[in-house]
């Protein structure tokens, strides 16, 4: 099971995880990112490594 975990106070809604992320599990919405298909989810760290404000945190 994977858990993803956005701090929305270091979330400025550079839209970066959503680009780098290969099955779409983040949107932008009121300017901050938000997790919409956890359960696609592939555990790949993409977002976590590339957020250039260390917002996003994927737990295995």
């Amino acid at each position: 099971m994977v858990e993803e975990k956005i701090d929305n106070e270091k979330c400025d809604g550079c839209g970066t995880c959503v680009d780098i992320c290969p099955v779409s599990v983040f949107e932008i919405k009121e300017e901050k990112s938000y997790i919409v298909n956890p359960d696609e989810c592939l555990a790949c760290r993409a977002c976590e490594v590339q957020c250039p404000n260390g917002a996003i945190e994927i737990i295995e």
